[in-house]
Parts: structure tokens; C-alpha cells; sequence
């Protein structure tokens, strides 16, 4: 293609796109306008004025969160149809624009009739006989690459460029994941289209786009029903912090900022935790007995409560022994969830108290005035609440460190060994790890929110009449006041949303399926996973839970069978392992050759000086990240090495910052220290392996984790051994 051509392109689509912005300014212009004139309708005083305000505030400031996200690659895509369709060129963008005379000037990649966009093929043309990706940098259109869709039409449209997918496949990456709004392929659009109710499930073997295809789904499901899953919510649940900061640029970058992304570690709202157990203390604390487990711990008596009271009335000695004071506890429990018994606690053991008065002189005071002293002695208020106190799931939670409850809980559930490891595994860290997290959630429903008032029980109207809201007030006085505990600010009520999209899925455990079960009850799903990467020991107990989960929702399943990411060299020995291994891989196809094949080199006497080597030599021959994966063992010793190399000093920060999860490390660090389980979801230009054998040894399911760290590389991969 002569380079003239190319250059008359590029500055025709340049102008087009200049004209898009001028009427983006317009747009923007127009809803600060709208906010400004929405704040002014407050000032008329009355609550029709003050309404209006908010919903024209409301409408206005997402309008303007919109077209802000827009603004990087605003416009990415032309469909030339056949003239007797159009004759007129379509182009596509990241929102959609009216100019001036209010006629379409760009379409919204997710409105319908953008879809043959992505839809249209050699074989099914659909009316397009040319169809053009435009590459930007910022509001500069750096190239064109085109597609001849239908050679039958005679056109004297120029072909430009050598396909956008591979242009798109063969750049750089660098610390988070990028749209692919401009190269969805058909198999992928499908998925992404596909009906909003029920489960959308998306399987593919590495490399397929599973990841990015379901955050564009979740992207034209808010188009498509804006009001369902605005209101309701869309949760994003990805595997680790890492894993999140590495997607969060897409759905804003999409002009979607409705969205909630939370790694399992971040599920229940208030809580966030990053460490790891070991696979071993996992392995059990993910364990569907668990809930067992949970269930009898949530109805244990409080440790440090008391288990007796004894007060006189009127020549009447009253005792609440243990024996009795445990009959009323399963009373109480029976009729529902721990902390919601509260408002009935009073009236129990009021009720177990009159029975034991027999006495003359206390019949004939008669019950409202025996109510009436009872909740005026600081006695009995003391022992009601200490006796039924409001419980936090996390104070539960703690319960378990004590041994001999532990045993007894455990009782034909756990091991004496399995107890040992939990026991171990609080008696260290005492922050939450991600394995924690569940268990906590589990109790949080089992014991339930304390009420925020008491509307539902009058259990004592018939009693103390008017004296029920002192007794409430008292209660709610002694439950949240002058102790310790208060109430989260998160409750159970807030946790359900209207979509949730689960992204490498296959690696939940059965504690974590219910856990995010609870999230999604009403909601549609979308689901993301290759079984081959799962590092869950117990495949069947987790579908179990995951079936459990999805209850009566219908299932509508994809499968992608094209491997965007990895080089076939690169594939090729990731499949070779896991064929020797025996892993029942899905095998996709990889769709490009780089003629870089995998390099395998001995640890030799220096394992520091070859894996520095290694790093080199990769980071000096790509331009974007380079991942280097150890044991994990090994994580703070690499680490150490990365920070003391002087070529990589800058990047030593961000490589630690990832690794704690803690700190979004700086977009200018190509080099980062992961562990295998780390990696997942990731991509990189390069990989360094650092001793694939201790990887594959760290736990049951580590042969599919060395298989996950094998397909991460886009250009090069070098493998340490020995």
C-alpha cells in the first residue's frame, strides 16, 4: 500500500474524529449546564423543587462521568456497507453522540447496530464490505487497519494495514488489562450478547479473552438495562487485589463506573483481607463441612457469659440454672437467627422467672408489677444482656482459637490434625486471611444483624403495655452503649445485587460458592473458568456448592477455542506439560507465531545470577511487563535480589507493592516478583520461571498451577530449573 494512501486515511479519519470531540466538548458543555440549572431548582423552595434538583443532578453527573470515560479512544471503528444499505459510513465508538441536527453521529459499541461490528465475517458478510479498526493515542489517529469483507462488491474503498486483531495482539502490555472493544471477535460477541436472565457461563482455555469478554458483557448488560442493573448493582469478583487493579481500567475505560470489583479477600462489605493460608490450612477452612462446623458454633453460649441468676421476689427465691437457661437458649434459637432474638430475650426469661413464683403474697401482685420490678433492677438487666449479648461475626469468629470448643464443634466433622492446622493458622497472624473471609460470612448470616428497631416482636404488650418501648430503649441502651461492641455498618440486607460475574471461577472453594451464592439470589450471573487451572483439590464438592449457588437458574454456555495471548511456541510447551502431566486441559487454538520458543536453562551453583540473567535478557528484548514467578518460598528472597539489582532498582517498589497487595504500584514497573497462584488472570511480555518443580510441589493442585504460569507469556518465556 502505497504510504500516500495510507497517510490520506489516517487524516480523513482524523478529521471525522476531530469533528466527534468538538461534539463531545458540546455534550459536556450541555450537562454541566443541566447540573448547574438542576442546583438552581433547589432554591424554589418546596419538595416538587428539591426532587427535580436530584434526578436532573443525578442524570447530569452521570452523563458527565460518561463522556469523561470516553475520552480515550473515543472512536474506534467504521463499517462501510453496500450501497444500497447504506452509503453512508457508520462509525463506532465507546458511547454514542447526536450532533447538532440530533442525527447519529457515533454508535455505542453495545446498541444493536453496532453488533454487526463484531458479527460479520468472510463468510457472512451482512451487508459490510469493509470494515476498519482506527488506532489511537489519545485524540490522534495513529493508523487504520482494514478488513475486505465482501469481494463481490465492486468499491474503489482502499485496504490498508495487516488486521487490527494481530496489531492488537502482538503490542505491549503493560500493568493493567485494556479494552478489546475494537477487536471482539464473533465467538466472543456471542457470550457477550448473550439473554441477561439467568447464567451466562464462559469456558475457554488460556489465552480465550474469558476475562475481558465477561467485563464487556457486564458493560452492554448496563447498556442494555441500565435501570435493573444500576439500581441493583453489577459485582465483579475476581481472585486477588493484583488481579483487580490489573482489570479495573476496563469497564471505566467502556463508560461504566456502576460497578462494584471486589477480590474474595473484599466480598462482604467492611472487610478486607490479602494473605493466604497455606494450601493445607485452605484446603480445610474451604471444606463444605465447614458450614457445619460454623452452624454449631453460632449456637454455643457466648464464652464468658453466665450460666446462672438467682434473685428474690417478694418471699419467692427465682433461679435460672444452667440446664434451664440452655433450654431457653434453643427456644430462642428456633425461632430464628441469634441477634434477631434480642427483643424476645427479655419476655423468655421474664416468663421462665413468673413460673417459679408460687408463693401468696407474689400471685396476688399479679405479673405487670413482677415485670415492672424486674426491669427496674439492674440485676436482671445486667444478666439479660450479658447473658444474650449482640454478637459481631468476627467475635465469633475468634471463639474458635479456644481449643476445647473448637474440639467440640469439631466433633465428627474435623480431624484432631485438621484442628491443629486452624488452631495454628489463628494462632499467627491475627488479621483475616482470604480463607477467612467465608467462614466470617457464614456467621454473619447464622447469627444475623442485630434489629435496627423493634417492629416485628410484641411478645410483651400483653404484659407491660406501655411499658414495652422503656423496655426496647433500656435494651437498645445496653446493647450498643457503654461497651465495646458496635454495630457494623454494613448489614445483610445490602449484600444482594442484580448481576454478578465471577471470573476465574473454577478456583473457588465450597465456602466461597456460598459465600458469593449469597450476593447473587435474585441476580443474573456470568461465570468465567477452565477446570484445567483450578486449584481446588475437591472438583465435585465445589461444583457441588456452585449448583447450590445457581438454584433453578437456566444455564446458557459458551465456549472460546482461540488463544489471543500466547505465541503457539509458547503454547506448545505449555501444552506439552500438561499432557505429560495428565491434566484435562482444554487445548485451544493459538492464532499466531512469533518464532520464539521457550527457553529452559539449569539453575546451576548461582540460582540468583541465572534468574538475574534470565530477567535481563527478556526485559532488554521486550518493551512492555516482565513477570517473574517463584515459589512461594521463594517470594521474599526474590524480592530481595530485585530490589539489589541496579538495573531493575526502580521497579523494586512496585514489585513489592503487588506482592503485598496493598499498594497499586506505579504504571512505569515492568518487573514484578508473583507466586504461582498470583498469576492468575495476568499476562505478561515475559516470564521467568524460577524453579517450576517447587511450584508444582506446593500443594495438591500445583501441577495446574504451573500449567496457569506456563500460559501467561504473550512474547517470551524462559524457564529456570533445578
Amino acid at each position: 500500500m502505497p504510504e500516500e494512501i495510507v497517510e490520506r486515511e489516517v487524516a480523513a479519519e482524523q478529521a471525522f474524529v476531530d469533528r466527534v470531540y468538538v461534539q463531545l466538548e458540546k455534550s459536556a458543555t450541555a450537562a454541566q449546564q443541566l447540573a448547574k440549572e438542576g442546583h438552581g431548582r433547589g432554591a424554589l423552595g418546596h419538595e416538587g423543587g428539591l426532587v427535580e434538583r436530584d434526578a436532573m443532578v443525578f442524570q447530569a453527573a452521570k452523563r458527565i462521568a460518561q463522556l469523561d470515560a470516553a475520552h480515550e479512544g473515543l472512536v474506534f471503528g467504521r463499517l462501510d456497507l453496500r450501497p444500497e444499505l447504506d452509503p453512508a459510513p457508520r462509525y463506532i465508538g465507546r458511547i454514542g453522540l447526536r450532533d447538532d441536527d440530533r442525527d447519529s453521529l457515533l454508535i455505542d459499541w453495545r446498541a444493536p447496530a453496532a453488533a454487526v461490528f463484531y458479527q460479520a465475517t468472510a463468510a457472512e458478510p451482512s451487508g459490510v464490505v469493509r470494515r476498519r479498526v482506527l488506532r489511537a493515542d489519545h485524540r490522534t489517529v495513529v493508523g487504520v487497519e482494514d478488513e475486505l469483507l465482501d469481494d463481490s462488491v465492486e468499491t474503489d474503498l482502499p485496504i490498508v494495514g495487516e488486521g487490527a486483531l494481530m496489531a492488537q495482539l502482538s503490542r505491549a502490555r503493560d500493568r493493567s488489562m485494556h479494552s478489546i472493544v475494537a477487536t471482539i471477535q464473533a465467538e466472543q460477541d456471542k457470550a457477550i450478547r448473550a439473554p441477561g436472565k439467568g447464567v451466562v457461563s464462559i469456558s475457554g482455555g488460556p489465552g480465550t479473552g474469558k476475562t475481558v469478554v465477561a467485563l464487556h458483557r457486564a458493560a452492554y448488560l448496563l447498556y442494555s438495562d441500565r435501570r435493573r442493573y444500576e439500581s441493583g448493582g453489577v459485582l465483579v469478583v475476581g481472585p486477588s487485589g493484583v488481579f483487580m487493579r490489573y482489570i479495573e481500567r476496563v469497564l471505566p475505560s467502556l463508560g461504566e463506573t456502576a460497578v462494584a470489583l471486589r477480590s474474595l479477600g473484599e466480598v462482604v462489605d467492611g472487610v478486607r483481607a490479602t494473605r493466604h493460608d497455606v494450601p493445607a490450612v485452605a484446603d480445610v477452612k474451604g471444606a463444605a463441612r465447614m458450614a457445619e462446623l460454623l452452624r454449631r458454633t453460632a449456637r454455643q453460649q457466648a464464652p464468658g457469659s453466665p450460666r446462672e441468676f438467682e434473685i428474690f421476689w417478694r418471699d419467692t427465691k427465682i433461679r435460672l440454672d444452667p440446664s434451664l437457661l440452655g433450654k431457653l437458649r434453643r427456644q430462642l434459637m428456633s425461632n430464628g437467627e441469634r441477634n434477631r432474638q434480642i427483643s424476645r430475650v427479655a419476655s423468655t426469661l421474664l416468663d421462665a422467672m413468673w413460673r417459679q413464683v408460687r408463693s401468696d403474697r407474689g400471685r396476688e401482685r399479679g405479673r405487670e408489677l413482677f415485670n415492672s420490678d424486674m426491669l427496674d433492677d439492674r440485676r436482671f438487666l445486667d444478666f439479660a444482656v450479658e447473658w444474650w449479648p449482640p454478637l459481631d461475626a468476627a467475635d465469633v469468629l475468634t471463639w474458635l482459637r479456644d481449643p476445647a470448643l473448637l474440639a467440640r464443634v469439631s466433633d465428627g466433622v474435623l480431624s484432631a490434625e485438621e484442628q491443629k492446622l486452624l488452631l495454628d493458622s489463628w494462632a499467627g497472624d491475627p488479621s483475616l486471611s482470604v480463607e477467612d473471609v467465608p467462614l466470617l460470612d457464614e456467621l454473619r448470616y447464622l447469627i444475623g444483624d442485630v434489629p435496627l428497631r423493634t417492629d416485628e416482636d410484641h411478645s410483651l404488650d400483653d404484659h407491660v403495655g406501655g411499658d414495652l418501648q422503656e423496655l426496647t430503649t433500656v435494651s437498645d441502651r445496653e446493647f450498643a452503649g457503654g461497651r465495646s461492641w458496635r454495630p457494623p455498618t454494613y448489614r445483610i440486607d445490602d449484600d444482594p445485587f442484580a448481576h454478578v460475574l465471577i471470573d476465574e471461577a473454577q478456583d473457588l472453594t465450597p465456602m466461597q460458592w456460598r459465600m458469593v451464592g449469597r450476593r447473587g439470589r435474585t441476580a443474573s450471573w456470568t461465570i468465567v473458568g477452565d477446570p484445567a487451572q483450578s486449584s481446588w483439590p475437591v472438583r465435585a464438592e465445589a461444583e457441588q456448592a456452585r449448583a447450590e449457588a445457581l438454584q433453578g437458574k437456566e444455564v446458557h454456555s459458551f465456549h472460546l477455542s482461540k488463544n489471543y495471548r500466547n505465541s503457539s511456541e509458547i503454547y506448545a510447551h505449555a501444552e506439552a506439560y500438561a499432557k505429560r502431566v495428565g491434566l484435562d486441559a482444554d487445548l485451544p487454538e493459538a492464532v499466531r507465531s512469533t518464532g520464539e520458543h521457550p527457553v529452559v536453562v539449569p539453575a546451576g551453583d548461582d540460582l540468583q545470577a541465572t534468574v538475574r540473567k534470565a530477567v535481563t535478557e527478556i526485559a532488554g528484548r521486550v518493551a512492555g511487563t516482565v513477570g517473574i514467578v517463584v515459589p512461594v518460598a521463594r517470594r521474599s528472597e526474590v524480592n530481595g535480589w530485585l530490589a539489589s539489582w541496579e538495573e531493575f532498582a526502580a521497579d523494586a517498589k512496585g514489585a513489592r507493592a503487588a506482592i503485598d497487595d496493598s499498594v497499586a504500584p506505579s504504571g512505569d514497573d515492568r518487573v514484578v516478583v508473583l507466586t504461582g497462584v498470583d498469576t492468575k488472570g495476568l499476562e505478561f511480555d515475559g516470564i521467568v520461571v524460577v524453579r517450576p518443580e517447587e511450584i508444582e510441589s506446593e500443594s495438591s493442585t500445583g501441577r495446574a498451577t504451573l500449567y496457569v504460569v506456563l500460559t501467561r507469556a504473550t512474547q517470551l518465556l524462559t524457564v529456570v530449573e533445578g
